[in-house]
């Protein structure tokens, strides 16, 4: 239907490529089988400092008021292969980030144990919000086949060396639409203007 729709209205005028996936492949899976379409000019140079241009990646059931502009600064600022929009809020998995922010291992809170990446002496957990800024050559780094979320790749890559950073977006609004009550929540914020 949505393929339909766009052409319908010839894609609004713009270039609109769509990603089939005939099964689900996860965070990972499905940013690795659209990296064609994102290394489509990653060689030619973007930005004024002459490196490549980064892109965002932001999952499709959150709503935020992140400030976007400054999470890209910072990631370039940082010259990090991907940085991660985190917060200090409740959450059934947790990634793990050093005083420096740079990630280390995840939790699950269902008792397991923490999955440690890069050690550190003392780690924060932190909430990560579905919303990434990402180097183009991460694509050419992740290794993994089939399903897979994209934190599998994060925790590789950062025990490699890599720097996958968290940006802190504790002041910001965030809600995972998920739940229809959640749906009726972010309506509700975004009348009383929290949102």
């Amino acid at each position: 239907m949505v393929v339909d729709y766009l052409k319908k209205n010839d894609n609004f005028g713009m270039r609109i490529e769509v990603s089939r996936e005939d099964v689900l492949l996860d965070t990972g899976g499905g940013l690795k089988k659209a990296a064609w379409f994102l290394l489509e000019d990653a060689n030619r140079p973007h930005d004024s400092s002459g490196g490549e241009e980064p892109f965002l990646l932001h999952n499709v059931d959150v709503i935020s008021t992140i400030d976007l502009r400054r999470m890209v600064q910072s990631h370039k600022e940082h010259q990090a292969l991907a940085t991660l929009a985190v917060q200090d809020r409740e959450t059934s998995r947790y990634l793990l980030f050093d005083d420096q922010l740079q990630l280390c291992g995840r939790r699950v809170t269902s008792g397991e144990k923490d999955e440690i990446a890069r050690p550190s002496r003392q780690v924060t957990a932190l909430a990560f919000s579905g919303i990434h800024v990402i180097s183009p050559r991460l694509l050419t780094m992740m290794t993994e086949e089939g399903v897979f979320s994209i934190i599998t790749s994060y925790l590789r890559l950062a025990g490699s060396g890599e720097q996958i950073l968290a940006f802190r977006a504790d002041e910001y609004y965030w809600l995972d639409l998920g739940k229809p009550e959640n749906v009726t929540k972010a309506a509700q914020d975004f009348e009383q203007k929290r949102l």
